[in-house]
């Protein structure tokens, strides 16, 4: 029961270190809010997963600079991938989304504790032209003591859902990094494609002198001249685009890099390829080992998980529960005060909901079901992925043998070719058929060696284990300085 006195006082002894307490919390609770924004109880910084970084020989990594190049530095393939890592803001949503589930667990873990809450009232009260001052102040302590597992199983659901983002980070990591391999050997290709067209123009350039040298002295034709020069007119046009696709690549190269398209790139020399038959196994156990490794799938699985966390917690929200609640308070009315307090268990029994536990458990079991569709699903795709990749890199591994002796025999032809036709005893449809294939064979035999690259990070992306590892054997086996 509450005591009253009938003396008008401001306050009573009891009710001074209630009040007093109740007006130093507001007056202190910025300052405390701000501390418990900076203070981390349940550690869950430790539960994010880190910054996205490229690792090499599996140290680990070096917090990213994220600075702009300079328009003179030459990146190669370490560089590009390490930047487009640090800078490109896919990774950086992703990362962030996984730091706000982190949070989740945070806030799944508070339910389990209990709530503090103060309040202060002053209010002025007429009736009967007499004013009255209403002071109150109180402390409310609510804990939740039973709720039969609903607490445990949205906690177990946002544990989950941090595994299935933490997963989808390694699963997007893993295909910013293709896409940079990629963009830096389409980039490769296209400065190839430019180089292989300036020697064919030069070597149309130098056709046309000998048909013109021919001419002059009476043993070529005027056809052969024109010929010559349609060659040499259309080498130059080849170029000219090759260089316009040069241009689009860089713009493409910067992009997922996360610069700007028309940030200035000089790129290291085109990387050498090194056909080796490690990859050459049994396609079945690249799949299974792919299944044990792929993050999409593990993040599918851990959403698997959560759904069904999610349906034992819809099926407890709707039992009873059991709370402790406490409450001093003190209350003043125009002089008289009055200190109280209650302390007690609240047994909450849902008698009828109008069926809606009955439906939100129905609800979930079919998001689990849903849920156990995509697993399957992407099952199937990792074998798919792995299935495609090994013969993409089975073919490009062929191609880049065959396309050695290719350029080899197009090479002597040219030669013999060209010289044939100095010596007089050629005709120039030979010699531009002999110039034609060679500037073809170049071109092959680049694309062949880049193609290898890009095969072997994809079955790398499809068995689940692309990372700077794969990078080190294209750069020399040497850790570049990354930016």
């Amino acid at each position: 029961m509450a005591n009253t006195t009938s003396r008008p006082r401001p306050l009573t002894l009891r009710a001074a270190p209630l009040l007093l307490s109740v007006a130093t919390l507001s007056a202190s609770l910025p300052t405390r809010l701000h501390a418990f924004d900076a203070s981390d109880p349940f550690t869950t910084r430790a539960l994010a997963p880190p910054r996205p970084a490229l690792s090499l020989n599996g140290a680990e990594p070096s917090p990213p600079a994220c600075r702009t190049p300079a328009a003179d530095a030459a990146y190669g393939v370490i560089e590009v991938v390490d930047l487009a890592l640090c800078k490109n803001p896919t990774t950086r949503e992703v990362w962030s989304a996984a730091r706000v589930q982190a949070a989740e667990v945070g806030v799944a873990q508070s339910q389990f504790l209990p709530g503090l809450d103060g309040g202060m009232a002053v209010n002025r009260v007429r009736a009967d032209s007499q004013t009255t001052t209403q002071k109150s102040a109180s402390l409310t302590l609510s804990w939740l003591l039973f709720d039969f597992g609903a607490r445990s199983a949205n906690l177990e659901v946002a544990r989950q859902l941090l595994n299935a983002a933490s997963a989808t980070l390694d699963s997007t990591v893993q295909s910013v990094f293709l896409s940079a391999l990629q963009a830096y050997y389409n980039a490769q290709a296209a400065r190839a494609a430019v180089t292989a067209a300036l020697e064919s123009e030069k070597a149309s350039r130098e056709s046309l002198s000998a048909a013109e040298v021919r001419y002059q002295v009476g043993t070529g034709t005027p056809a052969d001249r024109l010929q010559a020069q349609t060659a040499w007119s259309q080498a130059t046009l080849t170029r000219i685009r090759a260089e316009g696709v040069l241009r689009n690549t860089l713009g493409r190269l910067a992009n997922v890099m996360g610069l700007d398209a028309n940030q200035p790139l000089r790129l290291d020399d085109i990387p050498s390829a090194t056909p080796a038959a490690g990859f050459e196994r049994d396609v079945a156990a690249l799949i299974a080992e792919a299944r044990e490794r792929r993050p999409d799938l593990k993040a599918a699985e851990a959403e698997l998980k959560a759904a069904q966390s999610a349906v034992d917690y819809a099926r407890a929200a709707g039992l009873p529960t059991l709370s402790f609640a406490a409450e001093p308070r003190w209350q003043d009315i125009g002089g008289l005060s009055a200190n109280g307090s209650t302390i007690g268990l609240t047994l909450s029994v849902p008698i009828f909901s109008g069926f809606s536990t009955t439906y939100n458990v129905r609800a979930a079991e079919a998001r689990t079901d849903v849920q156990a569709a995509r697993v399957d699903n992407v099952r199937l795709q990792v074998a798919l992925d792995v299935w495609e990749a090994y013969q993409s890199l089975t073919t490009a591994t062929q191609t880049i043998r065959t396309s050695a002796d290719l350029l080899a025999s197009a090479e002597h032809s040219e030669r013999v070719a060209l010289g044939r036709y100095k010596a007089g005893i050629g005709n120039i449809l030979d010699v531009l058929n002999a110039q034609s294939a060679l500037a073809s064979a170049r071109l092959q035999r680049v694309q062949a060696m880049l193609d290898w690259h890009v095969s072997r990070a994809t079955l790398a992306r499809a068995i689940g284990v692309l990372d700077g590892n794969l990078l080190l054997s294209v750069s020399g086996g040497k850790k570049a300085q990354l930016p």
